[in-house]
């Protein structure tokens, strides 16, 4: 993807869109191993069942790392001030994920882009809406 350009940065400009192939249980196995988070409603579906849960669903931190993937695809992470998120519904596994971004506010004095970003699953509903900063310095040019 393209880097964003904050000299031309506008308010309402869209990000490109991330889609993500379907969630998998082997994905969800992973990401227990390479987050440390070996809760086993993410991969034991006996247990999610009787927890009340239809099925395994994926980690909310999942999620939240493809919403970084599409901050970082158009912005270096020394760029990055904050990205903070609210976790709104479950990703179940076989979700298919796309994630999108927007462009809120350009703040020329403070030399910084507020984005706004969701993931929504296939069936058009979201599960994680959240916020990134970006400063218009990298860290490099302090």
């Amino acid at each position: 993807m393209a880097q964003l350009s904050f000299e031309s940065a506008r308010e309402g400009d869209s990000l490109p869109v991330l889609k993500l192939p379907p969630i998998t249980r082997l994905q969800l196995a992973l990401y227990c191993g390479g987050s440390g988070d070996h809760n086993p409603i993410h991969v034991d579906t006996d247990f999610a069942k009787r927890a009340g849960m239809k099925d395994v669903f994926a980690h909310g931190m999942l999620s939240m790392g493809f919403m970084g993937r599409l901050v970082t695809s158009v912005a270096p992470q020394s760029r990055v001030k904050s990205l903070s998120v609210r976790f709104v519904a479950i990703t179940w596994v076989a979700d298919e994920i796309t994630v999108t971004g927007r462009v809120a506010q350009v703040n020329r004095e403070e030399r910084s882009l507020t984005l706004e970003l969701a993931c929504v699953n296939q069936k058009g509903e979201t599960t994680l809406t959240g916020q990134a900063v970006l400063s218009l310095v990298s860290a490099g040019e302090l």
